[in-house]
């Protein structure tokens, strides 16, 4: 009988376990409902990840490469300078800002045509004034957005997303150039933009922004800025950022079957953000110890983490991790090393060996017997000189 109670003791609390671990993996793989094959929400100050689906699956980004060439440009090219057009630029397919051959535009310019009006001519123009040619351009790209931003999963062969097998990216990828540009005051401004007056050779018009949200045609409040992309290939993608006064948010999405499911799936990404998430500081003067190793903030340094809360945990090698109530890794910081303090000690006395005695001995018993014999000298003399006198 006692076997018995103790078997069913024990099946109860390996029961009990079981049920725990099925509630918190039911809460962790919870999925907001995406039409979008691809999609990532990042924090634009503290680079957190706060939603991503499918991050790392490769896919074809179809203009949202223009953010890539857009950035590459303000950083690598002088924006005042002047970029005569080629026949080659001209005769590119899809969306175009009608330039002609031989037509003398400013970078600045044609970076605007390219993002605000996705003018395809305009990205093969930037690219060829920047490196010579759209082979050496994307060759270049590819190393700069891997070294300077860190992406891990892209490879691009133009500078506007028409579609090549062996053009593409992630999610994640795209959420990383996106948060890196917008830190960039130009692109920032051209990438905020809903309309521009332009006036080409062939073409005097108001440039109107292709994003839906941000132009107006789609209400949400505090956005901030935007990129649509379509190809057949890669069908519907969006990149949008805004900011709610307390927050700011980048969202991707990729590969949707209807222009309107983008926008649906980024308002879901952007009220899931700005209703679940908020901003808190770690102190620089705040000590996190691990394995008798303590570890501090270099400086005052933001963090996002759940409104509900977080968990703050760290490794041995001084990572902290910020974790929402579910246990997911919303953000990663590197802190540093305390070194231990000096401990001053005094050396202690060194007691004379016994070797060190018997040399002071026998250096005395010399001494001794020097004294002895020169006195013994001296007494002799005198009493001979007595004598004689």
């Amino acid at each position: 009988m006692y076997l018995l109670n103790k078997f069913i003791s024990i099946m109860m609390v390996v029961l009990f376990l079981f049920s725990n671990q099925l509630s918190t993996y039911a809460a962790e793989s919870q999925q907001l409902p995406l039409k979008s094959e691809g999609a990532v929400l990042l924090d634009s100050d503290t680079g957190a990840v706060l939603y991503a689906q499918n991050a790392d699956e490769k896919l074809y980004p179809a203009s949202l490469t223009k953010i890539a060439t857009a950035i590459y440009a303000i950083e690598k090219g002088n924006l005042d300078s002047i970029v005569t057009v080629s026949a080659n630029a001209v005769n590119q397919d899809g969306t175009r800002v009608y330039l002609n051959e031989g037509e003398q535009v400013s970078l600045k310019k044609l970076i605007q045509g390219m993002l605000i009006n996705s003018g395809n001519d305009a990205a093969v123009a930037i690219a060829e004034h920047l490196d010579g040619s759209v082979d050496r351009f994307a060759v270049n790209l590819n190393e700069y957005l891997k070294t300077t931003i860190g992406v891990k999963n892209t490879h691009f062969t133009n500078p506007n997303g028409l579609f090549d097998e062996n053009h593409y990216t992630t999610a994640m990828d795209l959420a990383l150039m996106t948060n890196y540009a917008i830190k960039n005051n130009v692109f920032a401004e051209i990438f905020g933009t809903k309309s521009l007056e332009w006036e080409g050779q062939s073409w005097k018009t108001t440039l109107l922004t292709h994003h839906r949200m941000l132009k107006g045609e789609l209400p949400y409040q505090g956005i901030t800025g935007g990129k649509t992309g379509y190809t057949t290939e890669s069908k519907q993608t969006l990149a949008t950022t805004a900011d709610n006064g307390k927050i700011r948010l980048t969202a991707i999405v990729l590969k949707a079957e209807q222009k309107r499911d983008i926008y649906d799936d980024t308002t879901l990404l952007l009220d899931y953000g700005f209703k679940t998430y908020q901003h808190a500081m770690i102190n620089q003067d705040e000590i996190f110890k691990e394995d008798n190793k303590e570890f501090y903030p270099e400086h005052d340094t933001l963090i996002t983490e759940n409104v509900e809360g977080c968990v703050k945990t760290i490794n041995s090698d001084g990572i902290l991790s910020i974790k929402n109530s579910n246990g997911q890794v919303v953000q990663s910081i590197q802190l540093k090393y305390k070194e231990p303090p000096i401990l001053k000690t005094v050396p202690p006395k060194r007691e004379k060996s016994k070797e060190n005695e018997q040399q002071f001995l026998q250096v005395n018993a010399i001494y001794g017997i020097m004294i002895i014999v020169v006195g013994g000298i001296f007494i002799g003399i005198r009493k001979k000189f007595t004598r004689k006198y």
